[in-house]
């Protein structure tokens, strides 16, 4: 993969960690910066509801019903920032249902594909990954575990490991 490589990055926030569990907000960062972040506001029908997973996002239920969209809007608004493009999730194996439960609840067909993260990823990025995260994660001021800034995090780690994996297998050359 070219060094300077940057993939679109999606990352979900949900109600709770479980199968009851449904998307609460998507944040989207693209390659030149371009971001969208959402609030959904839960269908009728979606009532699980986690504390712990509150207290890790910090959006509460009275916050979604009055200032999430329809899941609806946010589905199209989906669509046309990422028509025909592969976005990338760091947890792809909830990320993935999330967004099924989104489109399905909005009756809409998703025009974008989503993939893992480490299908992108070389063993270099993925030895270098959590110290690369938690050393960007701690110069931030920015609040964690909210959806547009988790896929920008996600997008800089990215980022700086790529850098450092080129970085390292450049091969040593002795100067005779």
């Amino acid at each position: 993969m070219k060094c300077n490589y940057v993939p679109i990055i999606i990352d979900v926030e949900a109600s709770g960690f479980g199968a009851h569990s449904y998307p609460i907000e998507v944040g989207v960062i693209k390659p030149n910066g371009e971001r969208f972040c959402s609030l959904i506001r839960p269908q009728d029908d979606w009532l699980h509801w986690d504390e712990q997973a509150q207290q890790c996002h910090g959006i509460s239920r009275p916050l979604l019903q009055k200032n999430g969209r329809s899941v609806t809007q946010v589905c199209a608004e989906l669509n046309e920032f990422l028509q025909g493009q592969t976005a990338y999730s760091d947890g792809w194996v909830v990320d993935q249902p999330w967004l099924i439960t989104l489109f399905y609840a909005a009756n809409i067909k998703m025009a974008f594909s989503i993939s893992p993260l480490e299908m992108l990823l070389s063993e270099m990025q993925m030895n270098l990954w959590h110290h690369t995260k938690d050393s960007l994660l701690a110069k931030t001021t920015q609040p964690r575990h909210r959806a547009s800034h988790d896929a920008a995090l996600i997008q800089n780690t990215f980022i700086l490991t790529n850098h450092l994996a080129h970085q390292q297998s450049k091969p040593f050359v002795i100067q005779c």
